[in-house]
């Protein structure tokens, strides 16, 4: 079984910081491997030091800066790494689900993968979509939000656990070739030993374009304009009570009650 993992370096950002215009001044950023994504290369190694995976490619769409990063993938156990990249893309300020839906398609159609991994959603956009969106793209079955998953594959069926709204799971099968989008806690993503440091950087890095992948390059015009970007406002409303522990759980137990809280 071939999986591949697709991954994304994130932006990640300050405490305090400033916005300009419809960006985060660049002193404030910082960047690190998308956590959804740490967590879909842990099940796609998992399932190679089982046996069942023969080999674990990533993918992502990136440029030369974002490598340090994807390399994290492979000194955690990924067999090598494509990146896609092409002059086209250095001004696009805003990479939409369905630009990365053509181009992940691509790769697809290139490596012929039994099991595609995506993060549930990425840390810096959280679109939350390019799983599902690919999975439709290439004629896959699909399972989102995937919090479990059995590393059998009996009669090449994915037996998953699913997280659903209000606390509701779903317990269901997925026929491959398929696309699973990984949720947090599925497992317990290892940190990449020096070992594996060492390694990742002899692992192949493929850099492929547009062309390479026979995308044409009208798939990265965004239909998504972003207009503008601010911090949200919080909201608390908070009560302090000084005094004796009597009295303040006294004036504790009026609040509850007021509240319809307590009876």
């Amino acid at each position: 079984m071939k999986i591949l993992v697709t991954v994304k370096e994130v932006a990640t950002v300050e405490d305090e910081f400033e916005i300009e215009g419809t960006e985060i001044a660049s002193q404030y950023l910082g960047a690190d491997l998308n956590e959804w994504d740490d967590y879909a290369i842990e099940e796609a190694v998992q399932l190679q030091e089982d046996g069942i995976a023969d080999e674990v490619v990533t993918v992502t769409i990136g440029p030369e800066e974002c490598e340090q990063t994807i390399r994290q993938a492979l000194a955690k156990g990924a067999d090598r790494a494509v990146r896609v990249w092409d002059d086209s893309l250095e001004g696009v300020d805003l990479l939409d689900v369905n630009a990365k839906t053509e181009i992940l398609s691509g790769v697809v159609e290139a490596e012929d993968p039994d099991l595609v991994l995506t993060g549930v959603q990425a840390g810096d956009d959280s679109f939350a979509a390019t799983g599902v969106s690919l999975a439709e793209e290439i004629g896959a079955q699909w399972g989102a939000v995937v919090n479990h998953l059995e590393h059998e594959f009996d009669d090449d069926l994915a037996s998953v656990r699913r997280e659903l709204e209000g606390g509701v799971e779903e317990l269901t099968e997925i026929e491959l070739p398929a696309v699973l989008t990984i949720q947090t806690g599925i497992n317990e993503p290892r940190y990449a030993s020096l070992r594996g440091i060492r390694q990742a950087q002899r692992k192949e890095l493929d850099v492929q374009t547009l062309a390479d992948l026979g995308v044409d390059e009208s798939a990265i015009d965004a239909e998504l304009t972003l207009t503008d970007m601010y911090e949200p406002e919080s909201e608390s409303d908070v009560t302090i009570w000084e005094g004796s522990a009597e009295e303040t759980a006294a004036e504790l137990g009026d609040l509850l009650r007021d509240k319809g809280v307590a009876p």
